[in-house]
C-alpha cells in the first residue's frame, strides 16, 4: 500500500479494529486473530480496487482505517455469498 507510513503494531491495531467493525456490520463473528487477518488482507484488497478507479486515500490512521474497513467488509460479503 503505497503511501501508507504505518507501522506493523498500527497494522495489526486497524486491521484487527477494521475486521471486527466489518464482522458486526455483515453479522459475521470470528475470533481475535481472524479478525486482524481480513483487516489487513482486506486492507490490500481495498487499496488495489482504490487504486484500480483512481481514488487515493490520505495516508493518515484515518485512511487506513476506512481502507481497511471497506476492504474487510468486501471480503466478508464475499465470504457470506461462498457459504450459500
Amino acid at each position: 500500500m503505497a503511501g501508507f507510513e504505518v507501522g506493523i503494531v498500527a497494522t495489526i491495531v486497524f486491521g484487527g479494529l477494521a475486521g471486527w467493525l466489518a464482522g458486526k456490520l455483515m453479522d459475521m463473528r470470528f475470533g481475535v486473530f481472524m479478525n486482524i487477518v481480513i483487516g489487513i488482507v482486506g486492507a490490500v484488497i481495498a487499496a488495489a480496487i482504490f487504486r484500480t478507479f483512481g481514488v487515493f486515500v490520505e495516508g493518515n490512521w484515518l485512511g487506513y482505517l476506512i481502507t481497511s474497513f471497506v476492504g474487510a467488509s468486501i471480503l466478508l460479503f464475499v465470504a457470506k455469498l461462498v457459504r450459500r
